[in-house]
């Protein structure tokens, strides 16, 4: 089926495969003709931070690549006389370093150097005293990150070694389930601190508490680089910049498929290029976040001006996320060239969010998207979670994708506007879906706009002929 721009828009040309009931909103929220021309100007802005030509070896402060000694006090060492000198190369190479969490500061770039390893202890009482940081989506003091930084001006991990943060069914990961070691008990209390307005230096979770850190957190930085490192084995979210400023993700390889390990999460931050990278995620492989419900609204810091391009997306809940803690808003988010596939991928593109959260999401462009295998090829659900149990109706528009293909989907499109809340402004344009399980499904007032796009079903399954009769002897 083609649909152009133009032809009536009722449910039975749009979900064709699938028995749905639409609205259809007459209004449109489009920005202006081509908004890619406004990328030169974002990408101006994203520069990498350039540090002096001096390195410090780890193993000079005492660190030994043997992969038992516990080399924690000699990164410190090694960091502290890098910024102290003005800054350099604090360089890992020749073995399997062990230590507890690293803590980096201004004009501090940590090298890892091919072939070497870091391999983070998995005793949480090494992460403690706790630091500022952010649990999906709500500040605490809380577990340091592995890889740590609060109001530092230039900071990179680089190389191409391996960053190995140790968790596993034993150690971080079983914290996720609903037994009594499981984080419930203290995720619930978080949260409702967070609704009650409780001071952030009040919301101590110290020794004993559940809710695993993030891997490599800068917060509230500025002049960030990760690039090249393969990063595996995390407790939580794997990247994490919390208002954060001029961040580059270039080059990495994300494998880590344990529960909540998403890839990239860029929070709260502006000016964010994500490339060249991979992800083989647990989770989401990159999501777009701003804060959680009050603590969202209060700090109302949205993640802005972001570009993802030429990355590779394999296993995850989706391909590119924006949601669901994303109270402060998104906005200005461009995503072109990525290639995305797998059995276990859900979804491509995904936009999340519901009544609690409220936010404004607009102006996200993607084009030159192939998607080989996935869920749903774009999805996007105002009714996730909580739903419409809130007062905060979030608001969804300017959504442009441009020249996505898709080898095999359930739905091509599958999108939940909100009662009251109408999605507005998605155009779908130039794009082929092919192999449908399920055509599309559409619920709620949705502003839809289809030129030259494809929707073919999956081939109908051949009934496998009965078994011949087998002669009587």
């Amino acid at each position: 089926m083609i649909l152009r721009r133009g032809r009536a828009a009722s449910p039975a040309l749009v979900a064709c495969l699938l028995s749905a009931s639409v609205a259809f909103a007459q209004g449109t929220d489009r920005l202006e003709t081509d908004p890619w021309t406004r990328l030169p100007q974002i990408l101006a802005r994203v520069s990498a931070p350039v540090f002096p030509e001096r390195d410090f070896p780890v193993t000079k402060f005492g660190a030994k690549g043997d992969g038992k000694t516990i080399a924690t006090a000699a990164f410190r060492k090694a960091i502290e006389a890098c910024a102290k000198a003005g800054g350099g190369r604090v360089v890992v190479a020749g073995g399997t370093f062990v230590t507890g969490p690293i803590h980096l500061k201004s004009r501090v770039e940590l090298h890892v150097a091919k072939g070497a390893v870091i391999r983070f202890l998995t005793d949480p009482a090494l992460y403690l005293p706790p630091v500022l940081t952010r649990w999906e989506g709500v500040e605490l003091m809380g577990y340091s990150p592995l890889i740590y930084a609060l109001g530092e001006d230039s900071i990179a991990i680089t190389g191409e070694g391996t960053l190995d943060g140790g968790a596993s069914p034993q150690h971080w990961w079983p914290w996720k389930e609903k037994g009594p070691e499981g984080q419930h008990r203290d995720r619930n209390r978080l949260l409702k601190m967070a609704e009650d307005g409780v001071p952030v230096q009040d919301r101590v979770f110290a020794e004993g508490n559940r809710l695993r850190p993030s891997f490599i957190e800068p917060y509230r930085c500025k002049n960030i680089l990760i690039e090249g490192v393969t990063i595996t084995n995390a407790p939580f979210w794997v990247i994490h910049p919390v208002l954060s400023t001029n961040v580059t993700v270039r080059k990495v390889k994300i494998v880590s498929h344990g529960p909540n390990n998403d890839g990239c999460d860029p929070e709260s931050s502006t000016g964010v290029l994500i490339e060249d990278s991979l992800f083989d995620t647990g989770d989401d492989c990159i999501a777009l976040k701003s804060g959680r419900n009050a603590d969202g609204r209060r700090l109302a810091t949205p993640v802005e001006d972001v570009v993802v391009r030429r990355c590779t997306m394999k296993a995850g809940h989706g391909g590119v996320t924006i949601g669901s803690e994303i109270s402060g808003g998104a906005r200005n988010v461009f995503v072109e060239s990525c290639e995305m596939s797998s059995p276990d991928l859900e979804r491509g593109l995904r936009i999340k969010t519901n009544a609690m959260r409220g936010g404004v999401i607009e102006n996200v462009f993607v084009r030159d998207v192939t998607i080989g295998q996935a869920g749903n090829a774009i999805d996007i659900d105002m009714l996730y979670e909580e739903g419409a149990s809130g007062s905060f109706s979030p608001t969804v528009r300017n959504i442009r994708v441009e020249r996505m293909t898709a080898g095999r989907a359930v739905h091509a499109l599958f999108l939940r506007a909100l009662a009251g809340s109408p999605l507005r402004g998605l155009l779908v344009k130039d794009s082929t879906f092919r192999d449908l399980e399920k055509g599309n499904r559409i619920e709620g007032t949705v502003d839809i706009d289809l030129e030259n796009v494809t929707f073919l079903p999956a081939p109908a399954k051949e009934k496998a002929a009965p078994p011949r009769a087998t002669p009587a002897n």
